[in-house]
């Protein structure tokens, strides 16, 4: 090989050497000789092959696989010219795969306390055979309808939108698994098409084209028809359908418990027979079927229009109209309800939450679990050992114990079992902060990493620690890494009651596949096993329930009041006492200050609270980091500083009382962020930390804050913290940067920080304990109202007080500045049942986008296994087993004596017109002409209290001219249940008494007296009402009563009016009066009617005469309902049933017959998908999606739905909108993040941006296409407000601040430009660049490299300085 010279003049060679021809490089001496020898190589190989060339490659692919082989020895040149006939199919030689096994033997865990110790040797554990197929099958369902095929390494954690997603735990015994066949394509319609000539379905669904079969021809052909008994039984398709059931598993339990067989014996007595032994029930179907059947063959030609099919008469036996419903299913269902049939009942009756003896499994821990995966270097508590043994088990558990009781116990050995076991365990949280610090926490001890939006660290790891929201992502891209995962851990479920997120974690426990264990770690609520119940049916699988209402240190509850404590609850149990004693001492206080200054009224701390609360969240000052320790951002004038003054001294007479008594650390709550700020700032004369302490927090604070660039250090936020974090006082809100937030939560966790001012977020997100927890108000606004602090938010937060091992009781305190709270209220925060887990679950268009695209999921599914339908689909067994009972009985049949029954027709008809009637009545009651026509003597038709045979009646007083309210008369059927006070013919004791007597009552007892004495109704009467009402009676044969009625219960008002004596009727009790009275009425009914007509709403309630503005829809509706009455009335005149002789009795039956259909479909309706209470935000939201087009007519997801999936950050729709109208396409990448800073910023209230005019027209588009997005969502009937819609999800108040810092603004000067606090403009950009990447992919899927570089510029632009520092928790200090 030739000389190579270096450039120090060193030359070498490169050679071969050895028989592999590995290469050599050899140096060479500076000078050399000529010899042709030494340029070559020391070894060279043979060529192994001779070289390829494009034409022996053709010729070798020609050979081996083109071209057409005969078997040598079957067509050898000595048979050639020979023929013989050869049978391809059964002399093919398939070499088949080895046979599995049937069954395998496996070993069965059991209890180490159970264990039978072997005389030698150690012990072994049994076996037991498990069928191979079964568990075969079981996998298979698992992949799904098609084997799921490796994706790319890259995602192999996040997962891809081409993955099918992993089928959830649960669903293996729904249809929704399979693949949904037309019903054409299942029952053989297709076939009879095909065969008289129709045409061939060719074109697949979504489809546009698709085979070319050519013309296909009908053809003659011939069937063998069989006639059977079971076909023949049902004699019209409305007879089936009237008994159809769609549940198969119905029939199998009707058969079990409700068939029975009518039997004759040889007496000729009749009995019933119960159908016990299967087998013999078996042949006597299949004789059955042998005598029944018959065969015949008949020639069928495609032009005839009928098939004639020779009828074999059969004999029908008296077999019950279950066992008809049950004759017509085949052979393979009852096969496969017989097979199903011992699981389907014991699924029913299993008991899914179980809370198991605490105390036994603790008694015997160290034999039930002799070799722990972990070891923990204290005693475990009860709980702990009960659920660390559930988890040996390979079982699901519920952990329900109070902040800081040790629930993270059961996580890290979850993590050990999975380390164990080679598999993994997922750990998610609700908030970042938690998972970032669960990250520091666990990553010396186990194999850690870390997954959230904007951080991927060692996603290989065996231990996972992710938000919620990133395993829902997995779950729906079928990530492969889901295969491997043993244990996945819910923190804080508790948090399932998020309005925002929770239904995220009801998505993810209904996706898990069911090879996933759960573990939920929760703080105590009231419905922990209705939970888990809820859990366990869905998966299919025990949740073992345990924990403990226990604190591991007690609290103890104190008011601070006047500069003293007062004990109000200790050990759960409140304490009036305490109370009454900070009452007095507030009355006493009030009457020393009345005293002093009478013109002086103290204002109520709630007032004072949601006055400045209302302050801090509609008016913030701009740079509140500016304000320094010294409070040079007040304004130094004598009010404002004595307004500081007497803010602070409530907060330095409390935290100097605590310190004397060694009651700090202290973590005080305050539900505003600016509260937070002006609190630590009030209290600036105060130093609670030593030489020692200052000097490890400036320390700690220099390595911290190292780590930032520039003018970053120097920022007012990072400045007036550590000023404030010197004298042991800190501030915790969301406002603060990131990195300002870890360096107070890990000063407060070393113990420097002495006084902390947090909101309460800090009890979510720091597992970090405090001595002491002070409440400065009990009321808090919810982002709706202002509104009292519930039981479970007081408890989270309280919870932080007490330090295990450190503290021997922890103490609560409530600030009570000008006035005590009430008792109530007390007692319901801090005794009060904590807040009940409740279903925060909605359907959201990404949701149903990734359902949809999978056709072994169903939304329908989803729903169905959501919280809120627990309780719904819990009572489907006893609906259906109702159903079933329904069905099974006899038909009722009406006989018509005038030939084909119309009956149905007519109580249609009369059932409608019943409708409309009520409807009018309602209407015309109401009205002032109504009332007009109800004086004295009118007669009217009242309601019955059974609802159908209606009161013929007289109205005989009207209480006074603006009430509603009459007395009447009405004649009844039936006799009267109380004696009368009076009969006809015989004077009541009332009669017997002087006629000037008058009984006068308290008004308490008066009754109605008083209301019917306003005036006189004749020359003798004295307006006094004499008889009680209701008073009843009995003349001409005929019963009354006379009682008081609301004008509602007058069904109509008749064309007649009748003379009434009012005063011998109501005062006099006359019997001749009543008698004529109800005389008078019966005249009324003697021609035939049963009532007189009625009044003419038209004519004579002058309903067109309803022309006010507000009567005018009421009117037209009315009138409408009159119309179509009298329409309903004209023809039930002219059906034949009416005037038949049995027509009563006929509407009795139709209606029993009615009201049977209707309980059936009801029952129907309840048990469908119909009834879930989201099926029709479901379908509305399914007609935008199709209006959109990210599907099409048979919901097949297009592109533009693809894209939506990848929208996580922003609203999907109006994200996608966005993408395909190309409105990024004429802004810069600064312009275009700026934009999009709108579908991730939060704060409503901001300050007004300074926008360019580009900008400004480019947001004025999205706002467009958001409102007309809003606009469809509103025709498609789902419940939104355009306006509302584009609120909630477009807030531009950051555009200005995200232009500038993408174009390179330091980021003290951005701050300059919004009122919005520092760590929301943190928080807004780096979910920004998740929102780029999410674009990047969207882009990808679009075919739109362009916009694809655009995204990539945005999101390299925004990645600098402190908003992209990286987290202490994570690097390290």
């Amino acid at each position: 090989m030739d000389r190579i010279n270096t450039v120090k003049e060193l030359p070498f060679r490169v050679g071969f050497t050895g028989h592999s021809g590995h290469l050599r490089i050899e140096p060479l001496p500076p000078v050399e000789g000529s010899n042709p020898l030494n340029f070559l190589p020391d070894f060279i190989l043979p060529p192994a092959f001779p070289r390829e060339t494009p034409e022996s490659v053709k010729e070798h692919i020609d050979e081996k696989y083109l071209f057409p082989r005969l078997d040598p020895d079957e067509f050898s040149p000595e048979k050639a010219g020979k023929q013989w006939d050869f049978d391809w199919f059964s002399r093919a030689k398939v070499n088949p795969d080895p046979s599995l096994p049937r069954t395998v033997v496996v070993p069965v865990w059991e209890l180490p306390f159970r264990r039978k110790k072997p005389e030698v040797g150690i012990w072994e554990p049994k076996s037991v055979e498990v069928d191979v197929l079964l568990e075969l099958r079981v996998g298979a369902e698992d992949a799904g309808a098609l084997p799921r095929m490796t994706r790319p390494p890259k995602d192999f954690v996040k997962g891809s939108l081409n993955n099918r997603p992993f089928p959830p735990g649960g669903l293996n015994d729904t249809q929704s698994l399979g693949r949904t066949l037309p019903t054409g394509a299942s029952n053989g319609e297709w076939v009879w098409e095909l065969i008289n000539g129709g045409p061939a379905q060719k074109v697949p669904p979504s489809f546009k084209k698709g085979l070319d079969v050519g013309d296909l021809q009908a053809h003659p052909y011939s069937w063998n028809v069989y006639s059977h008994q079971k076909v023949a039984k049902i004699s019209s398709d409305d007879k089936l359908t009237q008994f159809s059931v769609q549940f198969d598993d119905l029939f199998r339990k009707a058969w079990e418990e409700d068939s029975t067989d009518v039997v004759e014996d040889d007496g000729g007595h009749t009995g019933l027979l119960w159908e016990t032994n299967e087998g013999n029930m078996q042949e006597k179907m299949a004789e059955d079927h042998e005598e029944s059947v018959k065969q015949e063959q008949v020639e069928l030609e495609p032009e005839a229009e009928k098939i004639n099919v020779l009828d074999v008469g059969i004999a029908h036996n008296d077999s019950s109209v279950l066992d008809n419903i049950l004759s017509i299913e085949t052979e393979e269902s009852h096969a496969r309800l017989n097979k199903n049939k011992d699981a389907d009942s014991q699924r029913h009756k299993e008991v899914w939450a179980v809370r198991g003896n605490s105390e036994s499994i603790a008694d015997h821990f160290q034999e039930l679990v002799p070799d722990m995966a972990l070891e923990f270097p204290f005693e475990l508590d009860t709980f702990q050992k009960e659920a660390i043994y559930h988890l040996e088990k390979g079982e699901s558990v519920f952990v329900a114990a109070h902040t800081s009781a040790g629930k993270t116990v059961v996580a890290e050995y979850a993590f050990a079992l999975a380390s164990k076991h080679c598999t993994r365990a997922v750990y998610t949280a609700p908030i970042k902060t938690i998972s970032n610090q669960k990250y520091r926490d666990f990553c010396g001890k186990f194999d850690v990493g870390l997954l959230t939006g904007d951080v991927s660290i060692r996603p290989e790891a065996s231990c996972l620690i992710m938000t919620t929201e990133i395993l829902r992502s997995m779950l729906y891209r079928g990530a492969d890494i889901i295969r491997d995962i043993e244990w996945v851990i819910f923190d804080e479920v508790h948090y399932v009651n998020d309005v925002e997120r929770g239904v995220v974690w009801e998505e993810v426990i209904i996706m898990l596949p069911r090879h996933i264990n759960i573990i939920l770690l929760s703080a105590t609520v009231p419905n922990t096993m209705e939970f888990a119940d809820w859990i366990g049916r869905t998966k299919q699988k025990k949740i073992s329930v345990t924990g403990t209402t226990k604190r591991p240190v007690p609290l103890e509850h104190l008011l601070f009041y006047s500069g003293e404590f007062f004990k109000v609850c200790e050990n759960e149990k409140f304490m009036p006492q305490g109370w009454k004693d900070a009452k007095d001492a507030e009355k006493k206080k009030s009457s020393n200050s009345s005293v002093s200054s009478p013109g002086m009224h103290p204002v109520s701390s709630a007032t004072h609270d949601t006055k400045n609360q209302m302050h801090d969240k509609h008016s913030g000052s701009r740079n509140h980091g500016n304000l320094s320790v010294s409070g040079n951002g007040f304004q130094n004038n004598a009010s404002n500083w004595g307004f500081k003054r007497s803010e602070a001294s409530p907060w330095m007479l409390l935290i100097n009382k605590l310190a004397n008594k060694s009651l700090l650390p202290v973590v005080i709550f305050c539900f505003s962020k600016n509260r937070c700020d002006k609190s630590a700032d009030y209290i600036t004369s105060l130093d609670l930390t030593s030489r020692s302490e200052k000097s490890e927090i400036r320390t700690f604070c220099d390595k911290a804050f190292s780590r930032l660039k520039g003018s970053d250090k120097n920022l007012p936020q990072v400045v007036r913290v550590q000023h404030l974090l010197r004298r042991g006082i800190g501030i915790h809100h969301a406002g603060l940067l990131p990195i300002v937030k870890e360096v107070v939560e890990m000063l407060f966790c070393r113990g420097v920080i002495k006084v902390l001012f947090s909101t309460e977020t800090f009890a979510m997100g720091v597992n970090a304990p405090a001595r002491t927890v002070v409440f400065d108000t009990l009321r808090k606004f919810d982002g709706k109202e202002f509104r009292q602090l519930l039981a479970g938010e007081y408890t989270q937060m309280a919870g932080r007080a007490g330090r295990r091992g450190l503290d021997k009781i922890g103490t609560v305190i409530v600030m009570c500045r000008d006035e005590i709270p009430e008792e109530s209220d007390l007692k319901r925060v801090i005794v009060g049942s904590a807040t009940r887990l409740e279903s925060q679950f909605r359907l959201t268009y990404i949701m149903i986008l990734h359902l949809i695209r999978v056709e072994e999921l169903k939304v329908e599914d989803m729903l169905k296994r959501s919280f809120a339908e627990f309780h719904a689909q819990k009572k489907l067994p006893e609906q259906q087993q109702l159903l079933i009972r329904k069905l099974a009985l006899s038909e009722k049949v009406i006989e018509c004596i005038k030939g084909e029954p119309s009956i149905e027709e007519y109580y249609d008809m009369f059932f409608e017109a019943e409708g409309y009637s009520s409807q009018i009545s309602e209407a015309l009651m109401q009205s002032p002409q109504a009332m007009q026509f109800l004086s004295s003597g009118r007669v009217i038709v009242v309601r019955s209290q059974s609802g159908q045979d209606h009161l013929l009646g007289v109205v005989v007083k009207a209480c006074g001219a603006n009430s509603k309210r009459f007395i009447v008369l009405v004649l009844t059927p039936e006799s009267p249940s109380i004696p009368s006070s009076s009969s006809i013919g015989g004077e009541s004791s009332l009669q017997k008494k002087d006629p000037d007597f008058q009984i006068l009552m308290p008004k308490s007892k008066r009754g109605l007296d008083n209301d019917y004495c306003s005036s006189f109704t004749s020359r003798k009467g004295t307006g006094v009402i004499k008889i009680t009402l209701p008073h009843q009676g009995s003349a001409a044969g005929v019963n009354y009563e006379v009682k008081e009625v609301d004008g509602k219960e007058i069904l109509s008002i008749c064309n007649k009016k009748i003379k009434i004596e009012q005063v011998r009727l109501l005062e006099d009790i006359s019997g001749a009066a009543y008698s004529k009275t109800v005389q008078q009425l019966l005249d009324l009914k003697s021609d035939g009617n049963k009532y007189p007509p009625p009044l003419d709403p038209v004519t004579d309630l002058k309903l067109k005469d309803w022309n006010t503005t507000d009567a005018y829809d009421k009117r037209k509706g009315v009138l409408e309902a009159y119309n179509k009455w009298n329409n309903l009335l004209q023809g039930m005149a002219r059906n034949k049933c009416h005037g038949c002789v049995k027509l009563e009795e006929h509407i009795k039956l139709a209606q029993e017959i009615k009201k049977h259909k209707d309980e059936v479909n009801d029952l129907k309706f309840q048990m469908s998908d119909e009834a879930l209470k989201q099926m029709p935000d479901f379908q509305g939201r399914i007609d935008v999606l199709k209006e959109v087009g990210c599907i099409d007519a048979d919901l097949v997801v297009q592109i533009k739905g693809r894209v939506a999936c990848e929208m996580n950050s922003g609203e999907e729709l109006i994200c996608t909108e966005f993408l395909f109208d190309n409105q990024l396409d004429d802004l810069e990448p600064e312009e275009a993040v700026a934009v999009m800073s709108a579908f991730v910023f939060q704060q409503k209230n901001t300050s007004e941006p300074y926008l360019t005019p580009k900008l400004s027209r480019a947001i004025k588009r999205l706002h467009d296409t958001a409102i007309s997005l809003g606009k469809l969502q509103a025709q498609c009937r789902v419940q939104i407000n355009p306006e509302e819609y584009v609120m909630e999800n477009l807030k531009f108040g950051l555009v200005e601040v995200v232009y500038e810092w993408a174009k390179g603004t330091p980021f003290a000067e951005i701050c300059e430009l919004t009122d919005v606090p520092e760590g929301l403009i943190v928080r807004t950009i780096v979910r920004l660049d998740e929102t780029c990447r999410e674009f990047r992919s969207a882009a990808a899927i679009m075919g739109n490299s362009a916009l694809s570089k655009k995204m990539e510029a945005a999101s390299n632009a925004i990645k600098r300085d402190i908003v992209f520092a990286a987290s202490l928790y994570i690097t390290g200090v």
